[in-house]
């Protein structure tokens, strides 16, 4: 068996990605589009399952091989996102489905709160404010996960100091080796996770400055 799955874990992982995703379109089909209630319920089952399944082959690769592999990484990122920003992005979706479906079939999905949830969305101050708000989560997620990918590189914590002062030469210059990275991977993941975290900044930093115009014009 981890034999198996160790020869077919990328092509178990693209499956189980692709069976996932299908599962949530199905789920909004038979809910909203059948009245199948029931039958939704099993669909967002087998996308808790497949999460799951995801997190053992992971879990079983890493216990058989003892290594933080590209794959296991890989695979934590999903799961992470599944249990975390995924819950949220999956209730904009099963909105954008009952309004879709709802206009198809000429009646309102849509509870009372739901009008209130998309009302206040496109309120453009309050856009703004929560775009502040995830960025400044996507920062705190960003360091943490650079501690631990640098924790997990380092001999000893008293690199740390050495690592944050080169950061200059192994960042611009592409030198993985002389990185706190435990992968050359995650060394380019990081990378442009940096850039992405720095757009995000900046797309943020906009809103505020948009506030303080308004501010000083008052």
């Amino acid at each position: 068996m981890q034999t198996f799955l160790l020869s077919y874990q990328w092509a178990l992982f693209i499956s189980a990605e692709v069976i996932s995703i299908v599962s949530l379109v199905l789920f909004g089909i038979t809910r909203y589009f059948f009245n199948k209630r029931k039958a939704s319920n099993f669909f967002i089952l087998l996308f808790i399952a497949v999460t799951a399944f995801e997190a053992a082959i992971a879990w079983i690769v890493y216990n058989y091989t003892g290594e933080i592999s590209n794959f296991t990484i890989l695979i934590t990122i999903f799961v992470l996102y599944a249990v975390t920003f995924g819950l949220n992005d999956f209730k904009k979706l099963d909105r954008w489905m009952r309004v879709k479906i709802g206009n198809y079939r000429g009646i309102d999905l849509l509870t009372a709160k739901d009008h209130q949830i998309i009302a206040k969305e496109k309120n453009p101050h309050y856009k703004k404010r929560k775009d502040i708000i995830m960025t400044t989560v996507h920062v705190i997620i960003f360091v943490i996960a650079q501690l631990i990918f640098w924790a997990i590189g380092m001999e000893s914590f008293s690199q740390f100091g050495y690592y944050i002062s080169t950061i200059g030469e192994w960042f611009t210059t592409d030198q993985f080796k002389n990185s706190p990275y435990p992968s050359e991977f995650l060394y380019h993941a990081s990378m442009i996770w940096a850039i992405i975290v720095v757009i995000d900044i900046l797309y943020s930093a906009s809103h505020l400055s948009i506030f303080n115009g308004k501010r000083s014009s008052r």
